[in-house]
């Protein structure tokens, strides 16, 4: 068991830090929102932080999910960021998505304070935070990975370390750039088959058993068929991470046209008013009058 800290209570951070406790890991929680953190104490035991610093201080492993790049350098580097209090030989495992560009940033930071740093993004949304099945991929040095992995488990299936500080997040970008395509292709394959006048759930339950299945078709063609959005991951953090994938891309060369092509068809949704509808909302814009 360790002594651990979670900063950043939000619909991912909030059940990843209960698992933890629930294999009897020794938490201290920290959320911007203090009226979170307090009633996450009230639920699970552990203590409250009232900063990423106090959180941090004297911790085996401070684990940080929160929004984006600025929101990770304020917890990190920030006035009473967690930088600040952890102790050398300590670790810090990002599970933001955020850029590359950052992780390399704050693993230099880490490196002069004397501890280890990973980036870890996650796969599996809210439920699979909720059920502990979570993908992990990891970028980071192989004895820090060893270290962090047996107590990441409390909360995923599955972490593989990918490579090098950074690795982590490239390869969350290759996760959402395929999510990006599939969901197109399911939203056109609904709604061609309604304009077909198909009965689309009888066709869903046979192509899902050949080479069309996918995770999107499985989990999400009932609610599309049904016009549900109101739920999942939200399209303006979907819209986040492609700009993420869009920007390493264009650094590196990529030729993603089917990616940007997208992401505007996302922008288009949050016209709609859908930025915090289901990433399935694709079918919404193809279905509008």
């Amino acid at each position: 068991m360790v002594k651990a800290a979670f900063i950043g209570l939000g619909v991912m951070g909030y059940p990843m830090a209960r698992h933890l406790a629930a294999k009897g890991h020794e938490v201290t929680v920290y959320n911007r929102t203090t009226a979170k953190a307090q009633k996450w104490v009230s639920e699970n035991g552990g203590r409250l932080g009232r900063t990423p610093a106090e959180a941090a201080a004297g911790q085996d492993i401070v684990f940080a999910c929160v929004g984006n790049d600025d929101d990770l350098r304020s917890v990190t580097l920030g006035e009473d960021g967690a930088f600040g209090a952890i102790g050398k030989g300590g670790l810090f495992v990002d599970h933001t998505t955020a850029s590359a560009h950052v992780a390399r940033e704050l693993h230099a930071a880490a490196e002069q304070g004397g501890f280890g740093f990973l980036d870890a993004p996650v796969s599996g949304g809210q439920a699979g935070a909720e059920n502990g099945h979570l993908t992990v991929m990891v970028g980071g040095e192989e004895a820090a990975f060893g270290r962090a992995q047996p107590v990441i488990m409390s909360y995923a299936k599955a972490a593989r370390l990918l490579g090098p500080v950074g690795s982590g997040q490239l390869a969350k970008m290759m996760n959402q750039i395929c999510i990006a395509g599939v969901v197109q292709g399911l939203a056109e394959a609904i709604h061609f088959g309604k304009q077909a006048g198909m009965d689309v759930e009888a066709v869903i339950d046979v192509i899902s058993k050949g080479a069309a299945q996918s995770w999107q078709m499985e989990n999400r063609y009932k609610t599309m068929v049904a016009g549900k959005f109101d739920f999942g991951f939200a399209v303006e953090w979907m819209r986040k991470d492609l700009g993420i994938a869009l920007e390493e891309g264009r650094a590196n060369g990529s030729t993603l046209p089917l990616t940007a092509l997208v992401d505007q068809f996302y922008a288009e949704v949050q016209g709609m008013g859908g930025k915090r509808w289901d990433t399935s909302s694709l079918l919404a814009r193809l279905e509008r009058e």
